[in-house]
């Protein structure tokens, strides 16, 4: 018997992968589509199950210093024109811009609002950034759970940043695809806030991309969607395309 309990401790451990090796393998699968060019649509559902519905081109430029993005609102005429730019960092806060028509000037995002609304929805503008594993802190073995009948690594991540609206993040990552799947994020009181769901993945060019995303607040009973649609990677993007003077163009 206690033969057999050692064995089965030894086989466990060999089959046991750490968290941080599960962020990093789901990091990769998402990684060396170069640059993207993609139509968007958000989705914004109030308390009261009322919706009103977004615009968006996105163009994103892969870095191995950090993406770079550029948002660009289509529709209604109350957002239309208005842009958004992120240069994420891998070691510090990211660079963010936001465009305003109406006032005809670029606001700077300091860090310490990184964790406001962006454009009313429920996703801040934290959230915006792509995931690198070196924002987050990872501890221990990824635990083996079911989500919707299938298996998932569920672990926790801590973001770095001190300007992170987050004090933690519970994941769950397809354990065949690694592919992220749902996400739990945390408020600074340790009180969950908000819920991601990633659905709709599709290989392009063999590189997967997520089709649609719903972020759920749980304290104000809203909810945001955003769908991916018509994207396009390796388009030959450059550095210039995201310069910050492309924001009142």
């Amino acid at each position: 018997m206690f033969k057999i309990l050692i064995i089965s401790l030894f086989s466990a451990s060999l089959f046991a992968i750490t968290n941080l090796e599960v962020a990093k393998k789901s990091e990769a699968v998402m990684n060396g589509f170069k640059d993207s060019k993609s139509d968007m649509i958000m989705t914004l559902i109030n308390a009261n199950n009322q919706k009103r519905t977004r615009k968006m081109k996105m163009i994103i430029l892969e870095k191995k210093s950090g993406d770079k993005s550029l948002m660009t609102f289509l529709s209604p005429a109350d957002v239309k024109g208005t842009k958004f730019l992120n240069y994420e960092h891998v070691n510090k806060d990211d660079d963010q811009w936001l465009y305003l028509p109406a006032l005809k000037r670029v606001k700077r995002i300091a860090s310490k609002n990184k964790s406001g609304s962006f454009m009313g929805s429920e996703f801040s503008y934290e959230d915006l950034s792509s995931f690198s594993i070196e924002k987050y802190t990872f501890k221990g073995d990824a635990e083996i759970v079911l989500l919707d009948g299938k298996k998932a690594y569920k672990g926790m991540r801590k973001p770095i940043s001190k300007n992170s609206g987050y004090k933690k993040q519970i994941s769950w990552i397809d354990t065949k695809t690694f592919l992220i799947k749902k996400v739990e994020y945390y408020d600074r009181k340790h009180e969950l806030l908000k819920t991601a769901i990633f659905e709709n993945y599709k290989k392009i060019s063999g590189i997967w991309r997520v089709g649609k995303m719903t972020m759920t607040n749980h304290q104000n009973d809203k909810k945001t969607i955003l769908v991916w649609k018509n994207e396009k990677i390796k388009t030959g993007l450059r550095e210039k395309n995201f310069h910050k003077r492309v924001l009142k163009k």
